[in-house]
């Protein structure tokens, strides 16, 4: 599988048009790239994949950068949007007409002893835990308009809505009681298109400020509380699908497992998640 992934990394870099090679540089931006996505299939830190004997005997006359190098180079915006252009390709690649979407988050822990001041501490699953939080917008095709990666102490409902904000969606966004607020009811009402569907907290009640309450918030629980329409209900249980997709990301060699103990800082745990869900996408799309 790790030899197929790689081909098509090959592959969608010779399909995207990149600039020309400075005079000065070494190697170019494709070449960065690739030594990357070598050690992230692999799961590798770059201080393995910058080594020829980790490379196929077709592969070892292949120049390889510098550990300080690829470094440098990994934050350089020209890599960078090399990087977001695959992930364009493979992560938006889908129909993104559909008209019921899904959010929620996924935890990435790390070990309480770790000296990673970017990271915190929030709930994971049903207990606690000290890392990351992967917070997505998914399709039913899979597909995943936008993504982002907080501290697991962020609160959710903030994520929700400069999701919502740079997602191009319209339809049904479909979450669980932690996204049920009036300023999350209200981003969605702004793009015209968009009805968040989130149950109430704490159950089923406009609360003691009816006047408050978005128009938005309201029609969800009214459709959630009509017993002759299954509509809303029928949307809650279909949220169980980003569930399985979350499993699909980390049920394989290759997928988003955990995080290595060679992750941390917010920008390193952002490249290495984006990595992750291209492979993903790539391993899904192709049935690798």
């Amino acid at each position: 599988m790790e030899h197929q992934l790689w081909k098509e990394i090959v592959l969608l870099l010779k399909q995207i048009h990149k600039r020309p090679r400075r005079a000065r540089e070494r190697f170019g931006c494709e070449e960065i790239v690739l030594v990357w996505f070598w050690g992230v299939i692999h799961d590798r830190p770059v201080s393995w994949a910058i080594q020829k004997r980790n490379w196929p005997c077709h592969e070892r006359r292949r120049k390889l950068p510098s550990s300080t190098t690829m470094s440098r180079r990994l934050r350089s915006p020209q890599v960078q949007r090399l990087i977001e252009l695959i992930e364009e390709r493979t992560l938006r690649s889908c129909d993104q007409q559909s008209l019921y979407w899904m959010i929620d988050g996924k935890p990435l822990l790390i070990g309480n002893c770790s000296k990673d001041r970017q990271a915190g501490y929030g709930r994971a699953g049903r207990g606690k835990g000290k890392g990351y939080k992967l917070h997505v917008i998914c399709g039913m095709d899979r597909s995943i308009p936008a993504w982002r990666i907080a501290p697991m102490n962020k609160d959710e409902k903030v994520m929700a809505r400069r999701l919502v904000k740079a997602a191009r969606i319209q339809g049904d966004l479909v979450g669980d009681g932690n996204y049920d607020s009036n300023p999350l009811h209200e981003v969605c009402a702004q793009k015209k298109a968009l009805q968040l569907v989130a149950p109430p907290r704490g159950g089923t009640g406009r609360g003691h400020r009816r006047k408050a309450q978005t128009p938005g918030r309201t029609r969800v629980i009214t459709l959630l509380e009509n017993p002759q329409s299954h509509f809303g209900r029928a949307l809650l249980r279909d949220r169980d699908e980003i569930e399985r997709q979350f499993g699909n990301l980390s049920n394989w060699g290759g997928g988003l497992t955990h995080l290595p103990p060679w992750v941390r800082t917010h920008r390193r745990v952002h490249r290495w998640v984006q990595a992750k869900l291209i492979l993903n996408a790539l391993k899904r799309s192709w049935k690798i």
